[in-house]
């Protein structure tokens, strides 16, 4: 038994080009109790390997085709693969680097021939207890993702109503005193605050399930720093803080995603609001070193000591706490910022002098050539702000009705429906120009209510707007595959929907 499981449970892939020592092997492994299959060479190692899903190797160095090293390697490099555990005997390579040299190809352990029978037997129970105890951690970690998703989707869904509730008070009510415009205020950065927050667990989330994609262009380095800082200017007001920005005056270009950029910088330097005293100062300096540009974010803050030093871009990990608690967040920023520094190839760092002596964070990125072109950004039509039929699909009233609101003030005539047949009713009886519809619907998905309405003649021309609280390319694709003209991802900032060309 192994762990409530009987030996039985087990498979085991036996690779051997002997045919006594094959047999011999087989003989032991299922006298104890393992289910056992074999190969002779290493290409059908490989190939049992990937259909047959073994629990374990047993994997003879000495093969006629592919040694035994290389098969272990494309094993462990192999995502289908990679989790079956390995144990490699050897009566050839019987030296300890022979057995490091195994080892480092990926085998979870080496033993050298000949064998005893209760030896063998009793390391492939050890190996099986092992992969068990991984394949719990790697079923835990993917809980965990799920887990974050749902909760970031979730927590988006009544942000939208909140923030469209806010926009509404300050529209409708003229007569607002300056203490209640303040409070609205107040509203509107701590929703803000929120939304970074869902925003970041997401981020977290599609990164540590390979979800996340870059949109690569050559950029000014200025353009996305300066960008950055605009960004974390309410926080640095908020704060009280000196913010300084000094970047070299040659134009330095990079290749990355602008958004995502924006968002590391941006990071760095909230981190560097959050944990300086209110007045503190703060700097970004923008340098050339060699092939690379070097963005550095100093602060005079609570800085960091070595133990802190070496895990600050660990998630969920915070520093030591500030007197003013109520901006240190969850521990994601600076775990986000490593990551996606990680996929644009580029490096973050830190050091610090000690406690109460600052910090600084340098982001080091790989220079580029200068484009040669340089097309201006076409300027973007508005939302049509009157005479359109705009229908508004969403299972949360709350969300819906705001969204309604907002809508009208523009001038527009808009219905609302809080389902899916309900919606597609109200699109064959209104027959709207618009329609923004919910994916997450009770009685039907958005997917299949897009592509419903794109099969009725009279409203199949209609530009259809995607609202869902999943935002990776897979989603927007699925959204564009189903029909829609654009993809919007909740809580809906309504300065955006102003700015969307329709095409109309």
């Amino acid at each position: 038994m192994i762990r409530d499981h009987a030996l039985s449970d087990f498979l085991i892939l036996n690779v051997d080009d002997t045919d006594a020592t094959r047999y011999a092997k087989s003989r032991i492994l299922i006298k104890a109790g393992f289910r056992v299959i074999e190969a002779a060479n290493g290409a059908d190692a490989l190939s049992m390997a990937k259909s047959e899903q073994p629990n374990l190797v047993l994997l003879d160095t000495r093969l006629p085709d592919i040694n035994g090293f290389e098969v272990c390697r494309r094993l462990k490099s192999e995502t289908a693969t990679d989790a079956i555990a390995i144990l490699q005997t050897s009566a050839s390579f019987i030296t300890l680097v022979d057995k490091i040299n195994g080892i480092e190809c990926g085998a979870d352990n080496y033993l050298f021939e000949p064998i005893e029978p209760e030896e063998l037997v009793v390391n492939i129970k050890a190996l099986l207890r092992l992969s068990l105890a991984e394949q719990d951690v790697r079923e835990i970690d993917k809980r965990k993702d799920i887990f974050l998703a749902t909760l970031a989707h979730e927590l988006r869904n009544p942000l939208g109503p909140i923030r469209n509730s806010i926009k509404l008070l300050k529209t409708l009510n003229t007569n607002l005193s300056g203490k209640e415009f303040e409070l609205l205020d107040i509203i509107s950065r701590q929703t803000d605050q929120m939304v970074k927050l869902v925003d970041d667990l997401l981020d977290v989330s599609r990164i540590s399930q390979g979800k996340i994609s870059l949109d690569i262009e050559t950029l000014n380095v200025r353009d996305f720093v300066e960008a950055a800082a605009e960004s974390s200017s309410n926080l640095i007001t908020d704060r009280s803080h000196q913010l300084s920005i000094n970047i070299v005056k040659q134009a330095l270009w990079v290749s990355g995603d602008k958004v995502r950029l924006i968002q590391i910088i941006s990071n760095l330097i909230n981190n560097a609001a959050k944990f300086t005293p209110s007045g503190g100062k703060i700097a970004v300096n923008v340098v050339k070193e060699g092939h690379c540009v070097l963005i550095q974010v100093s602060d005079n803050g609570i800085g960091l000591d070595v133990e802190h030093l070496q895990n600050i871009f660990e998630l969920f990990v915070q520093h030591a706490h500030t007197e003013e608690r109520t901006h240190e967040g969850l521990g994601i920023g600076l775990a986000l910022v490593k990551n996606l520094t990680d996929l644009h190839h580029g490096e973050i760092r830190v050091t610090s002098p000690g406690k109460d002596q600052g910090s600084t964070f340098t982001l080091a990125l790989k220079l580029v050539e200068q484009p040669q072109d340089q097309v201006p950004a076409a300027a973007t039509p508005l939302l049509p702000r009157e005479n359109a039929r705009v229908l508004v699909v969403d299972d949360n009233e709350d969300a819906a009705n705001t969204l309604s609101a907002l809508l009208q003030l523009a001038g527009n005539e808009v219905r609302t429906a809080n389902s899916g047949k309900q919606g597609l009713a109200a699109a064959q009886e209104f027959q709207p120009s618009i329609i923004f519809l919910d994916i997450g619907l009770p009685d039907m998905t958005g997917y299949e209510v897009a592509q419903a309405i794109r099969k009725t003649e009279n409203i199949s021309l209609c530009y259809l707007i995607a609202l869902t609280g999943y935002g990776t390319e897979t989603d927007k694709q699925m959204a564009l595959d189903a029909g829609f003209d654009l993809h919007l991802t909740k809580p809906l900032d309504y300065e955006k929907i102003e700015s969307i060309n329709l095409g109309l």
